[in-house]
């Protein structure tokens, strides 16, 4: 056991409910929250409690500190230029479509382009599909490598001045195949195109730095980072999000409201209308807070170790097929012959195996790969030897059975 995954004890979800350890493989699809992140919920939620950018009294005063210093944590995180980069949303798919409701519909007209990848999340496809429907723009779809990397070769060749937008996974939620960032990026500019990056399996185990990674815009979900549901991380240059519409309307976003005319905060606010997600940014600071004492890069040569120790177990199963490429970002997806991944999955959970079975929202990879659905391994901190032996147990006895 490594001194990371020796945090498990930090982990109450880890365990049944009647004590027994529970091999949680699941993390891609959302991770395991620390009690420390549990005690910080609970306390903004409890003793330290009230609204704010709005009430005058104490609590109210310190509360939006507290709200604000959140934002700081989040921008010094990722490394952003200023904590005015960083808008709350509830998640990344809520990030995302404000970019495409937003910046799409005030940059894209007809003839424009748009350009994904063939292993995107429906989050990163569905948003740009609806934006190019009103605007009359097309969407190109880039393929992938044999081993499930994004072929930035064909980007390169492909990409035209007609692209005004290219939107990748920065990590893919099925294959944890990881994209080169920085030359996407660079490709992208050449042609004058902006790039979004969807980080949602990049944040929880990869140090990020927006200016070494040169995109234009990123996104992640606080869930997957050990942090609570119902908050997200919209980052964008300053440039950017100053120049972008509001894309809702309501309390927050305003500068000043009359009947004839309303004019708008600067960005963020001008981005989160409404009471904000308040006791989230909260708890999504101290899930920073908890990773990075540990450091990123520990935390991904710590899942990457485990996946291929899997993946090697798994090469030994001659009725088990591996998708992806070799080293991964603690994500492993694979099929069972004459097993749908639902049984599987049925089966390892009579174990106390947790995995994901299905498309995992990415339906047009799944065609790619030629497999209705794949059974999906996914690591975090608290991962281990003993879940991967618990893994291969499960699939023994689904052996036995189906054999």
């Amino acid at each position: 056991m490594t001194a990371i995954s020796a945090r498990k004890a930090d982990f109450p979800g880890l365990l049944t409910r009647d004590g027994k350890p529970w091999h949680y493989l699941d993390t891609a699809a959302t991770a395991q929250k620390p009690q420390a992140v549990i005690d910080a919920m609970s306390r903004a939620l409890g003793p330290d409690y009230a609204t704010v950018h709005r009430g005058v009294y104490a609590r109210s005063a310190e509360m939006t500190l507290a709200y604000e210093a959140a934002r700081r944590r989040v921008a010094q995180f990722i490394g952003a230029a200023s904590e005015t980069e960083i808008v709350f949303v509830r998640g990344a798919t809520e990030g995302i479509n404000l970019v495409a409701s937003s910046w799409g519909g005030e940059n894209l007209k007809p003839g424009d382009r748009i350009m994904l990848s063939q292993l995107e999340h429906h989050s990163n496809i569905v948003p740009w599909q609806m934006v190019a429907e009103r605007t009359g723009a097309k969407i190109d779809v880039c393929p992938l490598t044999e081993d499930g990397r994004i072929d930035l070769d064909w980007l390169e060749a492909k990409l035209t001045e007609k692209h005004k937008l290219v939107a990748l996974a920065h990590v893919s939620n099925v294959l944890g195949s990881v994209l080169g960032a920085k030359r996407a990026a660079k490709a992208a500019h050449a042609v004058g195109a902006k790039l979004l990056l969807d980080g949602c399996q990049s944040a929880p185990r990869m140090r990020l730095d927006m200016g070494e990674l040169d995109c234009d815009f990123f996104v992640f979900s606080g869930h997957k980072l050990y942090g609570p549901t119902g908050i997200g991380v919209l980052w964008a240059r300053e440039e950017l999000l100053d120049a972008m519409p509001p894309w809702q309307g309501g309390g927050s976003m305003i500068d000043k409201v009359t009947f004839e005319k309303t004019t708008y905060a600067p960005p963020p606010q001008r981005f989160e209308a409404g009471t904000p997600m308040i006791t989230e940014a909260i708890a999504l600071r101290a899930a920073i807070d908890y990773v990075e004492q540990l450091r990123m890069e520990r935390l991904y040569e710590h899942e990457n170790g485990l996946v291929r120790q899997a993946r090697e177990a798994l090469s030994q199963i001659n009725s088990i097929q591996l998708f992806g490429p070799e080293s991964s970002a603690g994500i492993l997806s694979f099929a069972m012959e004459g097993v749908h991944p639902h049984d599987l999955g049925t089966i390892l959970d009579e174990e106390n195996v947790a995995i994901r079975a299905g498309h995992h929202c990415a339906q047009p990879l799944m065609e790619h790969l030629d497999v209705p659905a794949t059974a999906r391994a996914s690591f975090g901190l608290y991962s281990d030897e003993s879940d991967i032996a618990a893994l291969l147990r499960g699939i023994e006895r689904t052996q036995r059975i189906f054999g």
